[in-house]
């Protein structure tokens, strides 16, 4: 039976504070978020959809203006869109 102890090469002792550093921003109470349906949500997250609505709005518009059979590499360039209106609408909004 395998050593229950070890997460891949780690000591269990070592698991744990680990991933309680890696969650501890989502639990500050001045992180970024949203109240949606009772919860709150993530401000990334509403980043990252709204880049996500972003890059298949210029996958259409790609289409709609025949980009589309001369641009190569169309699922990078509509991503990097996205990418680049989620960021632009992060720094919008929380940036110092």
């Amino acid at each position: 039976m395998q050593n229950v102890t070890k997460l891949r090469g780690y000591p269990g002792g070592l698991v744990s504070p680990l991933l309680a550093l890696s969650l501890s921003a989502c639990a500050h109470p001045a992180s970024p978020s949203f109240t949606l349906f009772g919860t709150f949500f993530p401000a990334w997250l509403v980043c990252a959809i709204i880049g996500i609505v972003i890059a298949i709005v210029a996958r259409i518009a790609m289409i709609a203006l025949k980009l589309s059979t001369i641009l190569p590499f169309q699922l990078f360039v509509c991503s990097a869109i996205g990418l680049i209106g989620a960021l632009l609408i992060w720094i919008t909004w929380f940036g110092q």
